[in-house]
């Protein structure tokens, strides 16, 4: 069950209080505002939260005592260049008290992953993590993937590394113990069998194949099995299997073999070792070079393996690595649930209150140590074989990426290597629902929580347009740049380029593009942004693309050139953005009701409306008497839906 949020259980026991300050960014005016706030604050735990002028969180802390935590930011000399530069954009400060450090440490942790503020530890990687699913509020319980807040009647069993990892093992548990996976209404709607039970992946229950109890014995074992108890499956299958084959029942008997070898790989693939260590834990290893840290993540449920991920958190410079250790776990188990044990590769000095938070989070009790020997201090050096291995694949990938970075600085004669590209791309069929799409890269690679679709509503956009569409697309987006910050300036704090100016714009097209979009630029005074259209050869043979220059120049590069590999995958990320975009647009609209327009209209008088009639042809057809009849339609509402089909509304 979710855990509910943090800030709402404890605001019966907070007081906030609040200061401001001048709008000059000075270490004093900064020192000052917070040397305000420490009259009023009390010695008791609770968290911070900094602001600047504007109302940006810079920075979130927690502490045992507000007052004496609060007080060593005054203490100038004592700071590092880092904190000295965030004090100096401090105007206000929030402070929230709670009941204990631990109820102090999960609020922190929960209000960064809000707020993503830019002098705090973050982790990059915002993607959330998958879960099997055995939604139980059915006769015939159905397993599925699932991410996403954890609502539905039923239990999860996670969490994996990755989809990949998901999606091996519920092919594994299909063939094992034949669940279902199909959704309730094309469960309701089968007469038959569908493939799945043929290539023996289902039961069947959808045609009454097996019944409720048998289905049940079933779901009871891939319970069992998902929580650890895999003995109890494998003995069940291989008694069942014994007592076919001696019933000469050989055709049964070569099923259940096959459910048994199923079984075998799943247990073989997700075992951790033979010794069998740790059946319920998270280990983390972090790795640190150059000034760059990976945190390795194992996870183990029930003595399985459920993948690895490495995590790469920003915002670490001078920062110590316990310091980032600590930030990165608060982070983590924001959105998971707490497993029985965190193995860590080193002792914390917050290991103890960091226990206790993730206890009373978890309901259960979780321990936090640094195993020195024996099999959990061999899986703990597992993980920091791989953090370690993930750091350097990660630091050869950023090098490459600097090396490509400058040569498109060179080739595009740009002041300096771009910090953020833009990618502009469009899509249609005939001019029907068309879309703009935007792509942005840096040197981390694609920022995909910053693409961005543009639906092209503007009636004065010939349909099939490609010039005016990206016209009007970046028209739209520079016109918001200007309002969000006109002066186009780069602000002090780390990682925050101001209102997002983008150092290169790539445009999918060739010079009718590329004048459109200039022509848009120009109509906003924007005069200091690089675009460059991309276009394919006259045989759209890959390799073969033009550049199209501001100044009226071409420029082809050689085929086996890096930087045209990188200039192609940058278009071909945008192409593929929008054409899955147009693709989603063109499904929503194809499964648009008619009904769905019509002004007062909600899903229950649209369903009923529908079971009267049959269709929404018809009911667009009725004459007003027969809409009248319809159950739950007033006279009123007739005349509404009958306006609406006749005259236009």
């Amino acid at each position: 069950m979710a855990t509910p949020p943090i800030i709402d259980r404890f605001a019966e026991d907070t007081a906030t209080f609040t200061v401001q300050g001048s709008d000059t960014p000075d270490l004093d005016r900064g020192v000052a505002a917070i040397r305000n706030v420490l009259r009023t604050l009390p010695a008791r735990p609770g968290v911070y939260r900094m602001t600047d002028a504007a109302g940006a969180v810079l920075y979130i802390g927690k502490a045992r005592a507000l007052k004496q935590r609060v007080t060593n930011y005054t203490q100038v000399a004592r700071l590092s260049r880092r904190l000295q530069r965030m004090v100096a954009q401090t105007r206000d400060m929030t402070i929230v008290t709670t009941n204990s450090e631990a109820e102090a440490l999960l609020l922190e942790a929960q209000l960064i992953k809000r707020y993503r503020p830019p002098y705090n530890v973050l982790l990059r990687d915002d993607k959330s993590f998958p879960f099997i699913f055995l939604r139980e509020d059915h006769d015939f319980a159905r397993i599925s993937k699932h991410r996403g807040a954890r609502i539905g009647k039923g239990s999860y069993y996670g969490p994996f590394a990755s989809a990949g990892a998901v999606n091996t093992t519920l092919n594994a548990l299909q063939k094992v113990f034949l669940l279902r996976s199909c959704t309730d209404s094309f469960f309701a709607n089968r007469t038959r069998p569908c493939l799945l039970h043929q290539i023996k992946r289902c039961s069947a229950p959808c045609t009454g194949r097996i019944g409720t109890a048998a289905y049940a014995e079933l779901v009871a074992d891939a319970k069992a099995f998902l929580s650890g108890r895999t003995q109890e499956a494998q003995k069940k299958l291989g008694t069942a299997m014994t007592a076919a084959a001696e019933a000469q029942d050989f055709e049964l008997a070569a099923v259940l073999r096959d459910r048994l070898k199923a079984l075998t790989f799943i247990q073989g693939s997700q075992a951790i070792n033979a010794e069998g260590s740790a059946s319920d834990a998270d280990i983390i290893a972090l790795a640190a070079k150059s000034g760059t840290m990976c945190l390795q993540v194992f996870f183990i449920r029930g003595g399985q393996n459920w993948g690895h991920r490495a995590f790469f958190p920003a915002h670490t410079d001078g920062v110590a690595e316990d310091e980032v250790l600590m930030a990165f776990l608060g982070q983590l188990y924001e959105e998971l649930p707490p497993p029985r044990e965190v193995l860590l590769d080193r002792a914390l000095a917050e290991a103890p209150l960091l226990a206790d938070a993730l206890s009373a989070k978890a309901g259960h009790r979780v321990g936090v140590k640094a195993p020195q020997r024996g099999p959990s201090r061999r899986l703990v050096e597992q993980a920091s074989r791989n953090a370690a291995e993930a750091l350097d694949r990660r630091m050869a990938e950023a090098t490459t990426q600097g090396k490509l970075l400058i040569e498109l600085a060179d080739l595009f004669d740009l002041e300096a290597p771009p910090q953020r590209i833009e990618v502009y791309d469009n899509s249609h069929i005939m001019g029907t629902n068309a879309l703009g799409a935007m792509i942005v890269a840096g040197p981390d690679g694609f920022l995909k929580n910053q693409y961005r679709k543009f639906n092209m509503k503007d009636a004065s956009i010939t349909p099939g347009d490609d010039f005016a569409m990206m016209k009007a697309m970046l028209l739209r987006r520079f016109a918001r740049l200007e309002k969000e910050n006109p002066d186009r300036m780069r602000e002090a704090g780390p990682d925050r380029s101001a209102g997002e100016w983008p150092d290169l714009v790539l445009i999918d097209g060739g010079r009718g593009q590329l004048s459109a979009v200039n022509e848009a630029l120009a109509e906003l005074g924007v005069d200091n942004v690089c675009v460059i259209g991309v276009s394919k050869g006259f045989d759209r043979d890959a390799g073969r693309e033009t550049f199209h220059l501001p100044s009226g120049r071409e420029l082809h590069l050689p085929p086996n050139a890096p930087v045209l590999f990188f200039l192609q995958r940058l278009r071909d990320e945008a192409h593929r953005f929008a054409i899955g975009a147009h693709r989603a647009k063109r499904s929503k609209a194809i499964a648009a009701n008619p009904l769905d327009d019509v002004p007062g209209i909600g899903p229950a008088r649209k369903k009923a409306l529908l079971m009267h009639f049959g269709t929404s042809r018809a009911v667009r057809g009725a004459t007003l008497e027969d809409l009248e009849k319809a159950p739950g339609i007033s006279h009123a509402m007739a005349e509404a839906i009958h306006a609406h089909f006749h005259t236009g509304g």
